[in-house]
């Protein structure tokens, strides 16, 4: 299969025209040309704060049980000042910032640049330069298994190379770099924060990282490798921490080891590593999908089948290059970010955004690259557990709005934070999803035991203490519907009631699935007694008169009836609890009050929901507003009301603006949703494809109970599907449904069937 690369004819002028690479730890942005060119740096790990930040704030947070029980008390009376003034004094500081590490500067000759490219099969970007009559060739990729960025320039060249930092440069040998980072950062909405950056020393921790680039002449051209080593890396593991000096060391080792490898070994390897991932499943809409394809034309709009395949293979591409196991996971920015006071702090935002970064990576063939996510949910269950004892009484683990790879757990918003993002306590229940759905897809038992198990046990718990009893059933409160705000009977702005829709979704859905799991672990745990006697007084979900899925318990008027949070959908997408007519056509009705698109990450949502719901006609249409190329200011931030659409930058990422990775992560996710499903024991082939789609082919795309299906289809009809099951209970059978017609499979593991015909 020819592969498929993205092609710019000059050099990058500004950071969203540049190209991204990765390998799950180090990111850098290729900007190209000839002449003084840059190649901009980030480290997975190099965050503001220090490992004991979390505990530190709690600590100084005046709030708890009994303050818990006037708010509640509040909120049931209806007095939402009151309810507000107290639950704002649950909120902490802010999470801490995703920062710029390097630039790595090279000059070259001034020359001509034929173009550049980048190639979404392997990583590697290429640019092709006439320097002094020479053709020069230079390629950039950041290896995995050697752990250093590389740099190959082939042909006869001379090169001089640079490096620098914006953050604190205490050392300098030649191209070695000691670096002070932060110890506490302030997101840039909070202007009234005087020193945004503050630097200085932690007992225990010394917030240092080492940058080491070393320079070698080739038998056919020249050679850069850039290497990291971090304070925060280690922290990240486990692992002691280790001086500046070996730090500085291990940074010099890596990088000589990549020189003492040699370019062709270095590209084999990278190739060999990622290739695999990225092959592991692809979709074309339309006939072409390899090949080099000008960006400048796909944002034309000229070809949207082109570009739907370009979304979906960029997709993986950059979660693959961004979320690796050793590393933290994808944040806000993925793993790419040169402002040092990034939006929302380029952090993982968790009422909705670091959900929608991982929903492509079980359908798509990308398991391993959820991995980092458990990681961070590993230090939350920690962390989270202070929180929930302290705060709130409770047992289990929580977190709400933000968090960082220093497992933040507690709300955010300084004192003045408000309520309807700020005070959102089942952040924890919506991430925890993840782990079971990474169980589900593969079906490794090992996995559910260790792994998803666990946090699932310490999320029911929370979700066990959380409720409270009224009215004879089982609430949340306080509850709020992020982002979302009602209007009182008195015609003003509020956030704070109880049981709204979304917290309802999660723990029913946490509560089933940690039911499922002792079932599948044959655990007796006394929990299990706890949980059947919860589930049936929880709520049901509520259908307004109107026919429409209701955000909150009772029928309250929206302040925003288009707003860009679709939270209580979350019900159908991802969660899959709308398994009736009724309840899929108040969803719907939802969907059509809320309107069309609004920002990246929003279009990609309303994407998926439509695809589950089978209206692929009008996912079509949210797609075709969200691929249009941006023209606006792309370094101003546009007001988060939704008021001004984004759109995808010169490079396609998608923006709000300002840039934000989770709608380039969310487009795959909802274009494989078109063509395959897989719930409530149902394979469900081309379940939303749009009558405008009349031919393509998906491979590999995975299926939930350890299968995986390839398809393909012409004039708008099946022509044939390939099942495989990968992992699974062979005794468990396969139902595979399309267009009304089913039929069921029994395969053992490693067998496939093929289907022409239902």
């Amino acid at each position: 299969m020819t592969d498929l690369l993205l092609s710019w004819p000059h050099p990058a002028t500004d950071w969203t025209e540049a190209m991204p690479v990765g390998n799950g730890r180090l990111g850098a942005m290729v900007f190209g040309g000839a002449g003084r060119t840059r190649v901009q740096v980030n480290d997975a790990t190099v965050w503001s704060g220090t490992p004991g930040g979390p505990a530190a704030a709690l600590a100084r947070i005046d709030a708890g049980p009994e303050r818990l029980a006037e708010v509640r008390e509040a909120v049931f009376a209806q007095d939402f000042r009151r309810a507000e003034q107290l639950l704002m004094t649950f909120e902490g500081p802010y999470s801490q910032e995703f920062l710029p590490y390097v630039d790595l500067w090279l000059t070259l000759p001034e020359g001509i640049s034929h173009g550049r490219t980048l190639n979404l099969d392997n990583g590697v970007t290429t640019e092709h330069l006439t320097i002094d009559g020479h053709d020069v060739e230079r390629t950039t990729w950041v290896s995995r298994p050697a752990q250093v960025l590389c740099v190959a320039l082939s042909g006869e060249i001379d090169v001089d190379v640079d490096v620098s930092t914006p953050l604190r440069e205490v050392s300098r040998d030649g191209l070695d770099l000691g670096i002070e980072i932060p110890v506490d950062g302030a997101p840039r909405h909070e202007p009234q924060v005087e020193e945004p950056l503050r630097y200085g020393t932690v007992e225990g921790y010394d917030p240092f990282a080492a940058v080491a680039v070393r320079v070698a002449r080739t038998a056919t051209g020249v050679l850069i490798v850039l290497a990291s080593s971090t304070s925060a890396y280690d922290a990240w593991i486990g692992d002691r921490q280790h001086t500046r000096d070996e730090h500085r060391r291990r940074a010099a080792v890596l990088a000589e080891q990549a020189v003492e490898t040699g370019t062709a070994e270095l590209r084999r390897a990278h190739e060999a590593d990622l290739r695999p991932l990225l092959g592991a499943s692809s979709l074309r809409i339309g006939e072409q999908r390899g090949g080099t394809h000008d960006v400048a034309e796909l944002l034309s709009g000229q070809d949207e089948q082109l570009m739907a395949t370009v979304l979906f293979q960029y997709g993986r591409y950059l979660l693959a290059s961004a979320s690796r196991p050793g590393a933290p996971p994808a944040n806000l920015q993925g793993i790419w970010n040169d402002d040092l006071r990034p939006a929302w702090s380029s952090n993982y935002t968790v009422n909705i955004n670091t959900q929608m970064n991982y929903w492509a990576a079980e359908t798509t063939g990308l398991g391993e690259c959820h991995l980092p996510l458990f990681d961070l949910l590993g230090k939350l269950a920690v962390t989270g557990a202070d929180v929930a004892r302290e705060l709130y009484g409770a047992r289990g683990w929580v977190t709400h709005h933000n968090t960082d790879p220093w497992g933040w757990a507690l709300p955010v918003g300084m004192g003045h934070g408000n309520p309807s993002w700020a005070l959102w306590q089942l952040g924890g229940a919506w991430l925890v999803q993840h782990a079971w759905e990474h169980y589900d897809f593969t079906r490794d038992r090992a996995f559910l035991e260790k792994t998803a198990w666990p946090l699932l046990r310490g999320c029911a718990e929370f979700c066990l203490d959380w409720l409270v009893e009224r009215d004879g059933f089982l609430e949340t409160c306080p509850s709020t519907s992020p982002e979302n705000l009602f209007l009182s009977e008195t015609g003003t702005k509020e956030s704070l009631t109880h049981s709204v829709t979304m917290d309802v979704a999660l723990i029913r859905a946490v509560f089933e699935r940690s039911l499922a799991a002792m079932n599948a672990l044959e655990v007796h745990d006394p929990l299990y007694a706890e949980i059947e006697a919860a589930l049936p007084r929880l709520r049901p979900l509520p259908v307004l008169p109107d026919g429409r899925l209701g955000e909150w318990a009772s029928d309250l008027p929206e302040e925003d009836s288009t707003h860009r949070h679709m939270s209580h959908l979350v019900a159908l997408y991802p969660l899959g609890l709308l398994d009736t007519p009724k309840l899929a056509d108040a969803a719907r009705r939802v969907l059509e009050r809320r309107g069309p698109g609004a920002m990246g990450w929003s279009w990609a949502w309303k994407i998926a929901l439509r695809a589950r719901l089978g209206d692929g006609e009008t996912a079509r249409k949210l797609l075709g507003e969200a691929v249009q190329p941006f023209t606006g200011d792309r370094h101003r931030d546009a007001p988060v009301d939704g008021s001004e659409w984004g759109g995808l930058l010169p490079n396609l990422f998608s923006t709000h603006p300002p840039f934000q990775i989770d709608g380039n992560y969310g487009f795959p996710a909802g274009l494989a949703e078109l063509v395959l499903q897989s719930q409530n024991g149902v394979l469900s082939l081309l379940p939303a494809l749009p009558a405008g789609w009349p031919d393509g082919e998906a491979r590999g795309l995975r299926c939930r109970g350890g299968l995986a299906a390839d398809i393909e289809w012409r004039d708008g009809e099946l022509r044939y599907a390939v099942v495989r099951r990968l992992s699974g209970d062979p005794a468990e059978p396969v139902r595979v449904r399309y267009r009304g017609r089913e039929t069921e499979l029994r395969l053992r593991t490693g067998e496939s069937t093929v289907l022409k015909g239902l």
